[in-house]
């Protein structure tokens, strides 16, 4: 029997991990989706991920996280509800705080840069209390390191540490990134996943490119 995604608590006897999918549905963020079976892990408690874990969410940009995502405890969102102005003299929040301020400056006229969106791909790994920064795409298979703070996209299947992150190696040559990434295992029917499960772990690209 294969773990049913829409469980909250996947690890029987263990609520330090949560999967993010059915946490998500107990507590609704339009502008935020998670695929199957992507996980969270926390110390203390896994429930508060959205609320304390995705930072300055105030619906101005989407979090998407794809499949098969492990985040470790204390990894952080920050969405680009965060930024301030940066081509003016000054930075400061005026219009945020209202009445004469307000008035010389409308908040919707604020001349912020656009808001990206934060997309991680399909069997991402996030480290101990990694960070990632708003408008950042983070490709599929890469690996973030512990405490790394992402403030640029990371290709698939990169390692990438320390802070600012930089890509320390890459997982696989890149013909063969490509070759993974056309498979996209995580798109398959979880009983095939299952059956696959050797093959994924053991990193034996030929034989799950004949896998059927």
């Amino acid at each position: 029997m294969t773990p049913d995604p829409r469980v909250l608590y996947p690890l029987p006897g263990h609520g330090g991990t949560v999967f993010l999918k059915p946490l998500l549905a107990e507590e609704p963020a339009p502008n935020i989706s998670v695929g199957d079976y992507s996980y969270y892990s926390d110390f203390e408690d896994p429930k508060r991920f959205f609320r304390r874990n995705v930072r300055y969410n105030f619906g101005g940009s989407r979090l998407t996280i794809g499949r098969y995502c492990a985040l470790a405890h204390g990894t952080t969102f920050v969405l680009a509800d965060a930024n301030h102005v940066l081509d003016g003299i000054s930075s400061f929040p005026f219009p945020i705080f209202g009445g004469d301020w307000e008035q010389r400056l409308p908040l919707a006229e604020l001349p912020l840069r656009p808001r990206r969106d934060t997309t991680v791909g399909h069997d991402v790994w996030f480290g101990y209390d990694s960070l990632v920064l708003p408008g950042v795409t983070i490709g599929s298979g890469a690996i973030v390191g512990a405490r790394a703070v992402v403030s640029r996209d990371l290709p698939p299947y990169c390692v990438a540490a320390g802070n600012p992150a930089r890509i320390v190696r890459q997982r696989f040559p890149a013909e063969v990134v490509g070759e993974l990434l056309q498979l996209a295992w995580w798109d398959w029917p979880h009983d095939k996943v299952t059956r696959a499960i050797p093959l994924l772990v053991r990193g034996d690209v030929a034989a799950l490119r004949d896998f059927t």
